[in-house]
């Protein structure tokens, strides 16, 4: 917490407020009693040093089901987990959101939050991510909330993990195995799952551990026959190899598979269809305003990560125009390395792309965060130089004043709602006017046996007029070049 006033000021009112003989002890004095003259003007929330140095509870996280009938539907016993931050910097407000987040999460991976918890720290201890101390105090928390899993917003060192566990006795995974675990769960295609599966391994890779019998050595020794003779292979190095060759093998395995993908592609920049990429936050809205768009029928749910494979669907343009429209992953804080360089080529769709629609929720606490962490991930995969539309989802039921603030602050936005249509036309004439136009307009009399260029003047081009005449049909448009070359024969002498 910040003080908005300085210190100069402070002992100035310490000097109006203590007599001579006190003055020096009162600016000693740590825990100063709060007076209006003095404190008055700090903005925020004033901690004690005990408060400061606390576990501090987050009060609405606890998902604990205490309905019999849903605790009967839900027949798959669920993880009972407790939720643990460290608060670096930013507002209490700010690390209450990202633990909210972080609960989201762990239900959307099928667990149930019985409490959360959040350390305040310059940095995470390097031992134990919170100190030894609150480590101790977590683990009474455990017993007496009856969890069998802790799980830290943040991405611990193996040997952070190690010894947490060894203090708290039970399970402890961190933020980014619980984001792979969910996309585990909700990749269906081929590609999806290799490379969520290359992402694991990626992960699980530094944090392999052995004990007992599995650190026995294979092989080896000074008695033993040919190529056996040295301390042998551990059974840990022996799974770490392993790990690696099937890492390999996933990496041409994916490599192979987006193949297909750029054929797919190249045939789209053959034909000159442009193509638009939806990018967002996850459960921004990204599938339902694709649905809406297109009628694709993607899945909607209202999960975090509900579609991770890519759709592409054909649009049209109120002009005429056919484009392309391409659902991509959606984007988390902190999203894991692993998982932004096993979709790399996924992700490629956004950098690829012609325009970039950037959906955000317009009902979120703090949809600048939302975009921030997109935009990053964004840059990481070298699509800065895409054109980008804010399109600023859930409008109907968002803050008129967030709203207001996004619309002032981002400069090429709108504000829609993929649920009631609202704004939707709008967007389509803005997307209509950002996509880029063919460089070359002509006009041309096609002869009607040569029908083929009329339609492919249709599908690649921006027809401005269209004329059916005794000698075929007059066409003025807007094409590349390429077309532009087919069609300059059939242009009338007088035009010529």
């Amino acid at each position: 917490m910040t003080s908005s006033s300085s210190p100069s000021q402070d002992t100035k009112r310490l000097a109006h407020a203590y007599p001579e003989g006190l003055r020096a002890d009162a600016l000693m004095e740590e825990d100063v009693a709060w007076s209006y003259e003095i404190d008055g003007e700090r903005d925020g929330d004033q901690f004690d040093r005990s408060e400061r140095a606390a576990l501090r509870r987050v009060a609405g996280l606890s998902t604990e089901l205490e309905d019999v009938t849903e605790v009967e539907y839900r027949q798959l016993r669920l993880e009972r987990v407790v939720l643990v931050g460290v608060w670096t910097s930013g507002t209490a407000q700010d690390a209450d959101n990202s633990l909210a987040e972080l609960a989201a999460l762990a239900e959307t991976a099928g667990a149930l939050v019985l409490d959360g918890v959040i350390q305040r720290r310059d940095k995470p201890d390097a031992a134990t991510y919170i100190g030894s101390g609150k480590a101790v105090e977590l683990r009474d928390i455990v017993l007496e909330t009856g969890a069998d899993t802790v799980i830290c917003d943040g991405e611990l060192s193996p040997g952070q993990l190690i010894q947490l566990e060894d203090v708290v006795k039970v399970k402890v995974i961190d933020r980014t195995a619980l984001i792979l675990d969910i996309f585990a769960q909700h990749a269906k295609s081929r590609e999806g799952k290799a490379q969520v599966a290359l992402a694991q391994m990626q992960y699980m890779l530094p944090r392999l551990r052995g004990w007992g019998q599995s650190l026995s050595r294979q092989m080896g020794g000074g008695r033993g026959g040919l190529a056996t003779r040295g301390p042998g292979e551990t059974k840990i190095e022996t799974d770490r190899r392993r790990i690696r060759e099937k890492m390999a093998k996933m990496r041409r395995e994916i490599a192979e598979m987006k193949t297909g993908r750029e054929v797919k592609r190249q045939e789209r920049r053959r034909h000159k269809v442009p193509s638009v990429a939806i990018a967002g936050y996850t459960n921004a809205g990204k599938s339902s305003l694709l649905n809406r768009l297109t009628g694709a029928g993607v899945l909607v749910e209202n999960a975090l990560f509900a579609t991770l494979d890519p759709t592409v669907r054909r649009a049209q343009t109120p002009s005429g125009r056919l484009y392309t429209l391409a659902d991509t992953v959606g984007f988390v804080r902190h999203l894991p390395h692993h998982l932004v360089e096993a979709f790399r080529s996924t992700m490629e769709e956004v950098g690829d792309s012609d325009l970039i629609l950037h959906v955000v929720d317009g009902s979120h606490p703090v949809p600048e965060e939302q975009l921030a962490a997109v935009r990053e991930v964004i840059r990481d995969v070298g699509a800065t130089d895409v054109p980008e539309i804010v399109v600023i989802n859930k409008a109907d039921a968002a803050d008129p004043l967030v709203l207001q603030r996004l619309l002032r602050t981002e400069k090429r936005s709108i504000a829609v709602s993929a649920r009631t249509g609202q704004g939707i036309d709008e967007l389509l004439a803005l997307i209509d006017n950002e996509l880029p136009r063919p460089a070359v307009e002509i006009e041309a009399l096609v002869p009607y046996t040569h029908g083929k260029l009329v339609a492919r003047a249709h599908t690649e081009g921006e027809v401005i007029s269209e004329e059916h005449t005794a000698e075929g049909t007059l066409l003025k448009v807007r094409v590349h070049e390429e077309l532009a070359a087919d069609l300059a024969p059939y242009v009338p002498a007088q035009l010529a």
